[in-house]
């Protein structure tokens, strides 16, 4: 089956040639037991090495069942081994960090076959070689014969038509050398061993055959075969061997086991830069995520407003501060010249006043689903009047909203004229005017709420008759909220502040504490402006200064009532709503509708030219009053019959219709339509989305500008601006910085594990010869040291994020005790995932060279190797 065939083997040793074989002629049968002896250099073990394909010859031909391998490639070759060459050496070459099993099955791994018969097969043929009870030790733990066994279950697992012995009992005592030779002998009764001793004995007693060898020649053969016999081989099986990277993974696990103090710093250095890296991140995502948090909480406070009437306050200010200012002539010397800045505000005044179509603009924020993605909430504000009593204040019944509190004190002018823009935006009126009323409506986004405020007691309102009380985060409210609800006397303040102006001193008051539940058993009644008016005759009257009238109405009106006490989160930074009273904008749409369903209102829709507070027709020109010349004799007549009580009711009741409108009777019973908001508050999520708002308002009026639909064209200001926009960028750019800097010790790092693979490689060689032996192919070999630098990049990797998130809690700890925010350091989960198939890229990448270099090892140099 076998023969070899006038064949040499020359190697090079700096400029000289050495012949180990000189054309070597022998044919082998396929169940003998081959001895081959000879001294120390003669090339019996060459010869041995050529037979079974770890060494190749120079010239001649090694044929296997009649088939040359002069043309075999190196994967015929590793096939050859894996499949019908099974090595016995004599330092056994076993795997140390492989147990007996695993020793033993190590063929069959590169064999494709399955775990589950390999095991089986394995411990077949350990229990053939009596090792039944020692598969799961390591080899160190086993005697010199016990090692041979192992050795020659590994060499037979495949059932390999030839054994090749090299010096199987030269580390063995006699007794267990005459053992592993009748393990042999038996073994030759159904395949070809051929061994390798300088025993002559041994070889006399146990071998079929011996052949003796010197200077690289055959001096004599005692039994040469004449003719190649055969039989079914598996010589020249096609498949390739092929070991799985599970595989790789395991006998690099294994060996990465026995080194684990080694493993474990060469992790750690492989992760400082990761390390760094993760930390720099963690810091970046913190503060980014706090600056998110301002950005919203700032948002919460200062939306986007568009109002129904409009004056672009930044083109106003750009005037006021000359920014639009040309460059002037020279003045001539001795003159002196103005530049024109009032002028270009009243230029301003005159053009850039005007309206925006709301209900044009409500419309297409409804339907453009971009705007729900960039947008926390959106608030609609009317024209209408929230008014709500109380009738359990230290005062009786009073108005807590609109909060009369200024008024009652004499300083209501004080706040301003709001429905002057440029007055408001210049003074502050309109500003002051609304945080003087503590009913605040709150935005309509749960989730966003529930991020800035903690729930103290109670609960979130779900209902439109439900509100809640916001206190501050030291559980306080002003005492200015307890006078507007009337927990604290009005009246007695505005007595307080008489005296003080009077210069008379007045006695400290006296500030109550209350408990959740008395603040949580407070009501009040929501009353509709439609509410205030009475019908007599074919008039409605006002009553809203009769104070019975009002009384009764406010005790069959609808409740409200707080069902929650909510307190600034910590987190929270800024836009809070504190010492106030919150509303849902169902509260709004509820008093809208039912104000649109009263009768009043029905009855002034109804009849759209009669004023239903006089019962005159509305004039066809506003302020055409009283005038007796334009009565006829009738109505002259009519008058002359009257007291002069009635008459001059009658007057007052012709002057007060003479500017009333359709449209002003709608807006003074607080009719209005939902479509057709008076402003709308855009609140973004954050500036970068800001800026998206921005951009979809100014599509909007391109667009509506190039349909010829001037009309429809939108002007708003934006005090905040760019406030806090830069800001990202900013920390983007330091961190960005910062991870370049860490990234040189990552790739350092990395350097370091290539050569520690290197390192490995050098340990590990005999480890590439046993495997070679196995018919493990190159590929092979580089797929098990790429393995171990995957083990070490993982581990690295995941090390280094662990140390991290540990390295995080001390951090926020001393971050939270310098500047009160918490949680600042925080590693984002799929950075971290980032960071790890980063650490293992860079490591396989830069073990790579050793596991070549591991590859292209010779398998017999390797072999030698100790």
């Amino acid at each position: 089956m076998l023969e070899l065939k006038n064949i040499t083997k020359e190697y090079r040793t700096g400029e000289e040639t050495v012949q180990a074989l000189k054309g070597i002629n022998l044919k082998f049968r396929s169940n003998e037991f081959v001895s081959i002896l000879g001294q120390s250099g003669s090339g019996k073990t060459t010869m041995l090495n050529i037979i079974g394909g770890l060494d190749q010859y120079t010239s001649g031909d090694l044929l296997i069942n009649e088939k040359s391998t002069k043309d075999f490639k190196e994967k015929d070759w590793d096939t050859y081994r894996n499949h019908s060459v099974g090595f016995i050496f004599q330092s056994y070459n076993l795997i140390p960090h492989q147990s007996v099993l695993s020793n033993v099955e190590l063929a069959l791994t590169l064999s494709g076959v399955s775990k589950e018969e390999r095991r089986e097969r394995a411990r077949e043929v350990l229990t053939k070689v009596g090792l039944k009870d020692h598969i799961n030790k390591r080899p160190n733990q086993l005697s010199g014969g016990q090692m041979q066994r192992v050795a020659i279950a590994r060499a037979l697992i495949n059932d390999p038509e030839i054994l090749l012995a090299d010096e199987p009992t030269g580390a063995l005592d006699s007794e267990t050398s005459e053992q592993i030779m009748s393990l042999l002998k038996e073994i030759a009764s159904d395949r070809l061993v051929i061994m390798v001793t300088h025993n002559p004995d041994l070889a006399e007693e146990y071998s079929t055959r011996i052949i003796k060898v010197l200077d690289g020649e055959i001096l004599e053969d005692s039994n040469p075969a004449t003719a190649i016999e055969t039989r079914d081989s598996k010589v020249l099986k096609s498949e390739k061997t092929f070991m799985s990277f599970f595989t790789a993974l395991g006998l690099s696990f294994n060996n990465l086991l026995t080194k684990k103090g080694r493993t474990i710093l060469t992790a750690f250095a492989g992760s400082i830069g990761i390390i760094g890296i993760a930390l720099i991140l963690s810091l970046s995502n913190g503060v980014q995520n706090y600056i998110s948090r301002i950005e919203e909480d700032t948002l919460s406070s200062y939306p986007l407003t568009i109002e129904e009437s409009t004056l672009d306050m930044s083109v106003i200010m750009q005037a006021l501060m000359g920014v639009n200012m040309s460059e002037t002539d020279e003045v001539a010397e001795g003159k002196v010249t103005s530049t024109p800045i009032m002028t270009d505000v009243m230029d301003t005044l005159s053009n850039r006043q005007g309206s925006n179509n709301l209900e044009k603009f409500k419309e297409f924020l409804e339907t453009d689903s971009r705007v729900s993605e960039s947008t926390n909430a959106i608030q609609y504000g009317y024209n209408i009047p929230i008014n709500i009593y109380s009738e359990d204040s230290v005062d009786g019944v009073i108005q807590v909203n609109p909060s009369q509190v200024m008024e009652n004190i004499g300083m209501g002018q004080m706040m301003g004229d709001s429905s002057n823009p440029l007055q408001s935006a210049m003074t502050g009126g309109s500003m002051a005017s609304s945080q003087m009323n503590i009913w605040k409506e709150l935005l309509d986004n749960p989730e966003l709420l529930e991020t800035q405020y903690d729930t103290i007691t109670g609960r979130w309102p779900e209902k439109h008759d439900e509100v809640i009380l916001i206190v501050d985060e030291n559980n306080s409210v002003s005492d200015y909220m307890l006078y507007a609800l009337g927990l604290l006397s009005q009246e007695k303040l505005a007595d307080n502040f008489e005296s003080i102006i009077n210069g008379e001193e007045i006695d400290p008051v006296d500030i109550p504490e209350y408990s959740y539940d008395e603040l949580m058993d407070m009501t009040f009644q929501l009353i509709l402006n439609t509410d205030m008016y009475e019908k007599e005759g074919d008039i409605w009257m006002d009553r809203s200064d009769d104070e019975e009238f009002m009384e009764e109405v406010v005790a069959n009106s609808e409740s409200l009532k707080i069902v929650g006490i909510m307190r600034p989160n910590e987190e929270a930074i800024t836009g809070q709503e504190t010492g106030s009273i919150g509303y849902t904008s169902d509260l709004k749409e509820h008093v809208i509708t039912q104000t649109n369903d009263s009768e009043i209102v029905q009855e002034q829709k109804e009849n759209p030219d009669v004023n239903v507070f006089t019962g005159l027709e509305f004039p066809e020109e506003t302020g055409e009053g009283f005038d007796m010349a334009n009565l006829t004799d009738e109505q002259r007549a009519y008058m002359a019959s009257l007291s002069e009580e009635e008459l001059a009711e009658l007057i007052s009741t012709y002057q007060e219709n003479a500017d009333a409108t359709y449209e002003a009777n709608l807006t003074t019973l607080g009719a209005v339509d939902l479509d057709k908001p008076s402003q709308i508050n855009i609140f973004a999520k954050d500036f970068e989305t800001k800026e998206q708002l921005e951009d979809l308002i100014s599509e909007y009026n391109t667009q509506e500008s190039d349909a010829g639909r001037e009309e429809n064209v939108i002007t708003y200001s934006d005090l905040v601006g760019t406030m806090m926009s830069s800001v990202t960028s900013i920390i983007n750019i330091i961190s960005y910085v910062l991870i370049a800097f860490v990234g040189v010790s990552l790739i350092v790092s990395s350097i370091m594990i290539g050569i520690i693979t290197y390192i490995s490689v050098l340990e590990r060689t005999k480890e590439i010869g046993i495997l070679r032996s196995v018919g493990a192919s190159k590929k092979d070999i580089s797929r098990v040291f790429n393995a171990e630098t995957f083990i070490i990049g993982l581990l690295s990797g995941v090390l280094g994020i662990g140390i991290t998130v540990l390295l995080n809690i001390p951090i926020n700890i001393v971050i939270k005790n310098m500047t009160g925010i918490s949680g600042i350091a925080s590693l984002p989960p799929m950075g971290g995932v980032a960071l790890i198939l980063i650490s293992l890229i860079l490591t396989v990448i830069a073990g790579i060279i050793p596991s070549r270099m591991a590859a292209k090892k010779d398998p017999v140099e390797a072999l030698r190797t100790e």
